[in-house]
């Protein structure tokens, strides 16, 4: 079950699909404000119920969390409901920016893709997207440069996997690092990987 949000003109050529978790519900619109763009878009945000299961490619346990692996369906969901729109760009972040990623492996509806301190520490993605056919014709990749300071021995490597991830897309693509960690200025940071989007 996806609840679906509009901001924007959405009879623009142009629409950002933005998928969101009910953590993110009181930024949405405030995070649109801040893109920047030169055309009129619209934005389409698709909330998950349940962030660990809708948003994940395939089942896996890291430590205590369990992951259902739900990606499959809600790409699904969110092929079905798209407005009419000329160009179409997916973003998110953490979980949202690992399906992002995954889901443009999987279709070429997206122009572009915005993954915005993405998940890439996921069990065995790295090396799935790696090795993928990647769709989307533009990816947007960021990180922040204090993410994988951490005692956690899983999400250390995600400096090194996000490197990885942009290695394989580098001739379409661009990696920012952000100052901060994983939870610094995620509305700016959001608002930065779509204006990209929106001029690539």
């Amino acid at each position: 079950m996806l609840d679906r949000l509009e901001f924007g003109d959405l009879d623009a050529p142009s629409c950002l699909v933005w998928i969101a978790g009910p953590h993110e519900l009181d930024t949405l619109s405030s995070t649109v404000s801040l893109i920047s763009s030169p055309v009129p878009f619209g934005v389409v945000a698709y909330v998950v119920e349940d962030w660990n299961s809708c948003l994940t490619p395939w089942p896996a346990t890291v430590g205590a969390r369990s992951f259902a692996g739900q990606a499959s369906s809600t790409l699904s969901s969110v092929l079905e409901s798209l407005p009419p729109a000329s160009r179409y760009f997916l973003g998110g972040y953490s979980l949202a920016g690992l399906f992002s990623l995954w889901a443009s492996c999987q279709t070429s509806v997206f122009s572009g893709v915005a993954a915005v301190s993405p998940s890439v520490w996921y069990p065995g993605f790295t090396e799935y997207f790696c090795s993928s056919d990647v769709l989307a014709h533009s990816v947007y990749l960021s990180l922040g440069d204090r993410e994988s300071r951490t005692r956690d021995p899983v999400m250390a490597t995600v400096g090194d996997r996000i490197a990885s991830c942009y290695s394989h897309v580098s001739s379409r693509g661009v990696l920012k690092w952000n100052p901060g960690g994983h939870f610094t200025s995620p509305s700016a940071r959001m608002a930065s990987g779509f204006s990209w989007l929106l001029l690539n």
